[in-house]
């Protein structure tokens, strides 16, 4: 179940990304804007669009978000290999993502951006 869901939400997050698939739901939306007057602007008419929009938004924040997780979890996953393999590499932040926020900035803090001292630049 998990594979299918994965494979799935993957694939939904990746159509509904391509320009065809904006251009049909603005297709959509000027289709629905067009037949308000000849459905004289009733509340059937905008019970629709609201239905529609409401239920394709919930479903996708799903799938989008399942897929971004997915692919942040791929990418830590790659970023660890790397600092467990780099003998200069500090392993203590090896899972740092699961770090709480406030040692996260202390690390930040520890590590951030440096002043310029260069007074060309």
């Amino acid at each position: 179940m998990n594979r299918i869901f994965a494979a799935t939400s993957t694939w939904i997050a990746n159509a509904a990304g391509r320009p065809a698939v904006f251009a049909l739901a603005f297709a959509v939306v000027l289709l629905w804007s067009v037949a308000g007057p000849a459905l004289g602007f009733s509340d059937t008419w905008q019970l629709i669009m609201n239905t529609v929009s409401s239920v394709v938004t919930f479903l996708m924040v799903f799938l989008i978000q399942n897929a971004q997780n997915r692919d942040s979890e791929a990418m830590h996953a790659k970023l660890d290999t790397l600092l467990a393999v780099l003998v200069a590499a500090d392993n203590r932040y090896i899972g740092i993502e699961r770090m709480t926020d406030r040692e996260i900035e202390a690390i930040r803090a520890r590590f951030g951006p440096k002043p310029c001292t260069d007074p060309e630049a």
